[in-house]
């Protein structure tokens, strides 16, 4: 059976992420079949809407998208029907907005595309990580933590945003988890526990795709909860 993995965002190729994410989509399984679905286009509508064909979702880095709205209608979806999701840096940052907006009933606005205010549940990171490698360091005892076999690594970053300390603070009290921290990012990556895969990361898992021809183990761990059947099925 073929596994359908929708990865939502922008293609554009002069980013390295996108780069690497294209070099990757071989690496993930014979029967893994992907698909690159425009924030702006008819399939996100749809996905939006309710109907998807998809057993997995990896919202994309390279936000702000074309169309942010349908980017986080389409995260909405996922997280209310139970669809694998995995979100990369600008992923990381919608989901946390789209939780925040629709779970919790923030405004949550993000620095980038309103500005500073006291709102923003997104916000610059203390150092700007795009383009930088950082050692990122799993919590021990967390899913992810397991998924590393509890071994810090280097991650390689294009992000200059994260969730705000008390947005962390916010989601850890409704059912999140910070899996992993890095110097200049408190949650480099987060899980909703009551989801069956919802995990969302600032580092890019698919770095390595083009050098080596090797991707990060939570790509395969993604790809592995798409292949089981959920409560979308």
């Amino acid at each position: 059976m073929t596994v359908r993995i929708g990865i939502v965002g922008d293609l554009t190729p002069a980013y390295p992420s996108h780069r690497e994410i294209e070099a990757a989509r071989g690496l993930l399984g014979d029967d893994v079949a992907t698909s690159w679905i425009a924030s702006d286009g008819s399939d996100a509508a749809s996905i939006a809407a309710g109907a998807t064909a998809y057993d997995g979702l990896w919202i994309a880095p390279g936000s702000p998208y074309a169309d942010d709205a349908a980017v986080l209608e389409v995260i909405r979806c996922a997280r209310e029907r139970g669809i694998p999701l995995l979100g990369t840096c600008g992923g990381l940052q919608y989901a946390v907005l789209e939780f925040v907006r629709n779970v919790l009933g923030s405004p949550g606005t993000h620095a980038e595309t309103d500005g500073l205010d006291g709102a923003n549940a997104v916000a610059p990171l203390s150092c700007s990580l795009v383009g930088q490698e950082r050692l990122v360091t799993p919590v021990p005892g967390t899913w992810f933590a397991d998924l590393v076999s509890g071994e810090p690594f280097i991650g390689m970053h294009y992000c200059g945003y994260g969730p705000t300390q008390k947005t962390i603070t916010d989601l850890t009290e409704n059912d999140w988890q910070v899996e992993a921290s890095a110097p200049d990012a408190p949650a480099e990556v987060l899980r909703l526990t009551t989801h069956p895969f919802f995990v969302v990361s600032l580092f890019q898992p698919q770095i390595g795709a083009i050098e080596r021809g090797q991707v990060h183990p939570l790509l395969y761990a993604f790809v592995l909860a798409a292949r089981s059947p959920g409560p979308s099925d």
